[in-house]
Order: C-alpha cells, then sequence, then structure tokens
C-alpha cells in the first residue's frame, strides 16, 4: 500500500513521552533511574542466587529464575528509553526500531503469564500430590516446562509482528505515549490492522485470560486440600509456600487490569500512560521484594551469601593488618 495524495512516507517515530514535567524533569528521571537499578539488581539477585545455591535447584526457585529474568528485560526494554524522553522532551526512533521494541516488550510481558501459570501447576503438585513430587517435576519437566514458556511466546508474537512489519506509515509520525506500545502503533498505521487485531485478542485471551483462569483453578483447589488438612501447623506451612507466588499473580495481573482492560481516561492521558508503570516498573520491582520477605529458603540463601561475604572481607581485612605489621 502506498501514500496517498500530499502524505509523506513515516520512516521515523517520535514519542512525546509525558508532558507538563518541565519543572520535575531531574526529579522524575533521578525516581526512574534508581528504580530501574533496583529492579536490575533485586532481579539479578534472584537470578544469581538460584544458579549458585544448590538449595534452590528445584522447581519453584527454576521458574522463578526465569520470570526474575523476564522482569529485568521487560525493564530494560522500554525504561532506559522512558527516562530518555523524560530529559529530551521528545524521543525520535525508526519505525523499524519502534515496532522491533514493541516485539521484545510483548514477548516478555507474554512469557510472565506463562511463567506464573507454570509456576502455580508446581504449587498444585507440590501441595496437592506432595509424595509424586519429585518424580512428576523433576529436571526434564522442569526445563521443557521453563523454556517451553520461551518458545511459545516467540513462536506466537513472530508470527503476529511478521504481519506488523508490514504495516505502511503516512502523515502524521507522533505517538502521545513513552514507549511503543500496539495501541498506538495501531492508531497511527494507515494499513489495514483488522487481522493484527484479531490475533492479538486471540494472543492476549490465550496468554492472559486462559493462563489466570488455570491459576484461579489450581489455587481453588489448592485451598480446598489446605482445608482439609487437620494439623494448623501444617495448614500454616503449606499455605506459606504459596503466599509468595499468590502475591505476585495478584500483583501481576492486578496492574495488567489496570492498563488493558480498565477504559482509558480521553481527558487525562497522562494518568494513563502514569498506570502503564504499575506493569513496567512496579511489578518487576516488586517480585524480588515478595520472594524475599516472603520466601524462607530465599531469605536463608541471602543471608548464608552475607554471612560468605563478611567472612572473606573480615578475613581480608586480618591478612592485610598482619602483612603491614613489622
Amino acid at each position: 500500500m502506498m501514500c496517498q495524495g500530499n502524505q509523506t512516507k513515516v520512516s521515523e517515530i517520535h514519542l512525546l513521552g509525558v508532558q507538563g514535567l518541565d519543572n520535575f524533569k531531574l526529579l522524575f528521571f533521578t525516581i526512574l533511574l534508581l528504580l530501574y537499578i533496583a529492579i536490575v539488581i533485586g532481579n539479578l539477585s534472584i537470578i544469581l542466587l538460584v544458579s549458585t545455591n544448590s538449595n534452590l535447584k528445584i522447581p519453584m526457585f527454576i521458574f522463578l529464575q526465569h520470570l526474575a529474568f523476564a522482569d529485568a528485560l521487560i525493564a530494560t526494554c522500554v525504561i532506559p528509553i522512558m527516562a530518555e524522553i523524560i530529559i529530551r522532551t521528545k524521543r525520535k526512533m525508526s519505525v523499524v526500531g519502534c515496532i522491533t521494541q514493541m516485539y521484545f516488550y510483548f514477548n516478555f510481558g507474554f512469557v510472565q503469564c506463562f511463567l506464573l501459570a507454570v509456576m502455580s501447576y508446581d504449587r498444585y503438585v507440590a501441595i496437592c500430590n506432595p509424595l509424586r513430587y519429585i518424580l512428576i517435576m523433576d529436571r526434564r519437566i522442569c526445563f521443557l516446562l521453563g523454556y517451553g514458556c520461551w518458545v511459545i511466546t516467540w513462536s506466537l508474537c513472530s508470527i503476529e509482528f511478521i504481519l506488523i512489519f508490514q504495516f505502511q506509515f503516512c502523515g502524521s509520525s507522533d505517538i502521545d505515549y513513552f514507549f511503543c506500545d500496539l495501541g498506538p502503533v495501531v492508531q497511527l498505521s494507515t494499513s489495514d490492522t483488522s487481522i493484527v487485531q484479531w490475533l492479538d485478542f486471540t494472543y492476549s485471551v490465550l496468554s492472559t485470560f486462559c493462563a489466570l483462569a488455570f491459576i484461579i483453578g489450581t489455587y481453588i483447589y489448592i485451598f480446598i486440600i489446605i482445608i482439609k488438612i487437620s494439623s494448623s501447623t501444617a495448614r500454616r506451612k503449606s499455605f506459606s509456600t504459596c503466599s509468595a507466588h499468590l502475591t505476585s499473580v495478584v500483583a501481576y495481573y492486578g496492574s495488567l487490569i489496570t492498563i488493558y482492560v480498565t477504559p482509558s481516561n480521553e481527558m487525562l492521558p497522562n494518568l494513563n500512560k502514569y498506570s502503564s508503570l504499575l506493569y513496567i516498573v512496579v511489578t518487576p520491582l516488586m517480585n524480588p521484594i515478595i520472594y524475599s520477605l516472603r520466601n524462607q529458603e530465599i531469605r536463608q540463601a541471602v543471608h548464608k551469601k552475607l554471612r560468605k561475604i563478611a567472612v572473606r572481607s573480615s578475613r581480608s581485612l586480618i591478612f592485610n593488618q598482619s602483612s603491614v605489621e613489622p
């Protein structure tokens, strides 16, 4: 499809970001930068803890490692560009660059849905079928479930984005947003976007609502089993193994529903942009905090790692002092 009339073909997209931050640019930039550093450090810490601690090489933490990787990547995909827009007021991106960012953003977002569903299945097997847990969730199954989430997501998104890369953009090049999301890009395109919108709706139902329905179903069954446990201590212990994951699910889907399900307010466009921060910033930031505070194994691994660092530091200090003495 060629551009019609006096319209010119768009080769660059202008992201306008958030308007009206003239007096608060530096403050907003600093907060965003600190949050991004916290997200990266927190999620990389989870990845390193699981990789280096033999006590954490169990299915639940292997899946958590995948989730932490996705959290760090989705934040890295959006936040640096968002920070640049705050300082420069707007940012130019090539059309290919804009769609590529959207491609990675969708991949990392969809894979989180599948990973949370897989983690709920892991908790279901652990509580409802504990005697066969090791046999069911063996190394091979963990590998297939963990990496299968990535393969399915990349395969589905690749099909959709092959079509998106065929979009034509004529005339206007401004997107009143701080990153390339599907809604603003579809509105800007002059091509027929009906097939892509239908695919996006199908994938959203599959990866978001079907995954959420699966999680709700598994937890209903888990709660039924926990209620039937006679010992109150055993009930508390069983529930504590699920509390971190359940909190993470509520935070993730709560932010997702706030952005994409609730109707947008056209009178307050900046409010819609700020609500996106719930998903892009708050959720990746909360997951390491949730699992650090509510999971005993993670806390023990952190304490063990800190003790090792303290012992090494004290030994190094003693050695340096002894070498200085005459």
